[in-house]
């Protein structure tokens, strides 16, 4: 029986692992109730103040969530706050051009915090809870960058996805494009939401390997904590 901590770590049961408490736990939690809750707070004035304060939270807790050195820490902070700004302005002016500048912004700032969250989960060392969270919350903030992506698309080149007008002053139309971005990830593809020009099919192509690509990394990252039996 191995004494090392650092030996025995690894051999730990996984369920006991994921009941591990976090910052990257709370970036979870944050995000999955995002996506439960989002499709009742999008009509009215005060449901959408309330979906923008989830959406704020998500980028400052995103912040938080994992180590940084200072300049990571200062990119990460300031693209948030300038997304909270951005959004709060084009809830309260209904200006499509500030949307579009919003939806740029947090795409941007949900990739700086993605590149830092998989740096935490594929640094050497043990894997914790909070790892697992962390890995997990990177997958989900992925499939929303897209969606922001997509929007941005859409508010740029109109028909680009469909089928149908997508207007982005009715209810539902950014979480159609998140639940678009959500089957594309996960490569399931409804066929509910399509691209419909060529350069949204790019973008859509290139999601779908990002998702491989990301879960392929994280597979081989948990597989290097359990070595063959063989080697001693």
């Amino acid at each position: 029986m191995e004494n090392s901590k650092g030996k025995t770590e690894p051999d730990a049961d996984l369920a006991q692992m994921i009941l591990g408490v976090g910052p990257c736990t709370k970036l979870l939690l944050l995000l999955i109730g995002l996506v439960l809750v989002f499709p009742y707070l999008e009509e009215g004035l005060i449901a959408r103040t309330l979906l923008g304060i989830l959406f704020s939270s998500v980028l400052l807790v995103g912040a938080f969530a994992t180590p940084h050195t200072q300049r990571a820490f200062s990119l990460k902070l300031g693209l948030a706050l300038l997304g909270i700004s951005l959004q709060w302005t084009a809830l309260w002016t209904a200006n499509l051009t500030i949307l579009n500048l919003a939806g740029i912004t947090y795409a941007a700032s949900l990739g700086v915090t993605i590149a830092g969250v998989l740096r935490y989960v594929l640094k050497r060392g043990q894997i914790t809870a909070d790892k697992l969270h962390g890995a997990l919350a990177g997958y989900i903030m992925i499939a929303f960058a897209w969606a922001f992506i997509y929007a941005v698309t859409e508010l740029s080149t109109s028909a680009s996805f469909g089928p149908g007008h997508l207007d982005f002053t009715q209810p539902g139309t950014l979480f159609k494009l998140i639940y678009f971005s959500f089957t594309t990830l996960t490569t399931t593809g409804f066929g509910d939401v399509v691209p419909l020009t060529n350069h949204a099919r790019s973008l859509v192509m290139v999601e779908e390997f990002t998702g491989v690509f990301y879960v392929g990394v994280l597979i081989a990252r948990l597989a290097g904590l359990y070595p063959s039996p063989s080697i001693q």
